[in-house]
């Protein structure tokens, strides 16, 4: 056991001690990450360390206190609402990241419900590689997941119609999902939504800030945002691709009716009531200034030019790993890309690669390689691909490797 020291230590040698700690992290300032990290740059890093500093004592929970947080928190609020195509009306709050956003968009979800007369136990209707913070949620709310195959790794709309209810309080949609980084058909969900008065949650927690601005660049994506009229709520990360620091998400919402249900009104006590926009009281006033400063200083041309890296590395990485003999799975069209052989293990070659430094991640089902992209990765794309095939020789004729473990 480590107890607290009796005298305190100076900052020098807390620094130092730190940084000894950390020798032995990923170097994801060199690219060696496909997972946890958004690295967008010395630039980007500056700017978010400065503003998170700057406002690190003061607190999101009183907005009373620091208007100044307030303002930010809905300026950044309505970039998102405008980046996704919100129509009037349309608000939101800030979260503490994904999987805040998804946990409140279903308590929000079922407390409208319970308003317009469901009874019973609840049912969340997704597609089988929608995010486990809707398992999460479930668990918390005593509801039910009904989790439905997917047809080529996209949401088999017809089976979750299929699947719905009375008692489905929610509809999901990734975009993208995170372990094959394809877009749900969303205007499909959209119109089975509408058919069965239905809440669509689309979650794009980790497209929500690439998507728009890779449609600007010029990319033919399918509609997957409030411009699909059932689409009632959508979580968009800005601690992913919007490149600010963790933690800082936006819960959306196509009117201020729906965002009613999300507000926790919790006592009385003897001080009265409390009102919070989430489960957290106090939120720390640096995730919003950061999110709210890099924003700001990159604005639309900045994003587009990030963004544009981001979709650079993937081609490179694609088109790499396919003359490797691996297919890639599905059509991805953002950051994320999955990639599996045929006859070549796949979890031995991730190992292969963990020794050469590099820490990405994999899917089970099925076995895959997964890399989630930076800016940063279009500058070591061959790099990686070296790596990628210098391990796959290493792998031949090795013990088969079982499927890691990730906290994801």
């Amino acid at each position: 056991m480590t107890q607290l020291t009796q005298t305190g230590s100076s900052w020098p040698d807390l620094e130092a001690r730190m940084r000894d700690m950390a020798q032995g992290d990923v170097k994801w300032r060199d690219g060696r990450t496909g997972m946890y990290v958004f690295n967008a740059g010395e630039d980007v890093e500056r700017v978010k360390k400065a503003a998170y500093a700057m406002f690190s004592e003061e607190n999101g929970l009183g907005p009373m206190a620091f208007p100044s947080l307030a303002r930010m928190e809905r300026e950044v609020v309505a970039n998102a609402l405008a980046l996704l195509h919100a129509p009037e009306g349309a608000t939101g709050a800030m979260t503490s990241g994904g999987t805040d956003s998804i946990v409140m968009a279903v308590k929000t979800a079922r407390d409208f419900a319970r308003a317009n007369g469901q009874s019973g136990q609840g049912n969340l209707v997704t597609p089988d590689t929608a995010h486990p913070a809707f398992h999460k949620a479930a668990m918390m709310m005593d509801l039910e997941v009904r989790r439905v195959p997917t047809k080529d790794f996209l949401a088999d709309v017809a089976a979750m119609e299929a699947a719905c209810d009375a008692n489905t309080i929610m509809l999901v949609g990734s975009a993208p999902c995170f372990p094959f980084g394809l877009i749900d058909p969303i205007e499909a969900l959209s119109a089975a939504a509408l058919r069965n008065d239905l809440w669509l949650h689309v979650d794009a927690c980790v497209g929500g800030f690439l998507a728009p601005f890779v449609e600007m660049n010029g990319a033919a994506l399918p509609i997957w945002d409030f411009r699909a009229p059932g689409v009632r709520s959508i979580s968009s990360d800005l601690h992913k691709y919007g490149y600010c620091s963790k933690g800082a998400s936006t819960l959306l919402f196509r009117d201020k009716a729906m965002k009613d249900h999300m507000v926790f009104d919790a006592g009385p006590w003897p001080m009265g009531r409390m009102l919070t926009p989430t489960l957290a009281g106090t939120r720390p006033g640096g995730a919003i200034a950061a999110a709210w400063a890099v924003l700001n200083y990159l604005g639309v041309e900045g994003y587009r030019a990030k963004q544009a890296l981001v979709v650079q590395a993937r081609e490179k990485i694609e088109a790499g790993v396919s003359k490797l003999g691996f297919r890639v799975l599905g059509r991805p069209q953002l950051g994320i890309v999955s990639f599996t052989h045929d006859e070549a293990d796949c979890f031995a070659i991730l190992r292969g690669m963990y020794k050469r430094g590099w820490m990405t991640a994999s899917n089970v089902e099925p076995p895959s390689l997964h890399l989630m992209l930076s800016p940063k990765h279009a500058e070591v794309a061959e790099e990686y691909l070296r790596d990628l095939e210098a391990s796959m020789k290493d792998s031949v004729g090795a013990a088969p490797m079982p499927a890691p473990g990730y906290a994801r």
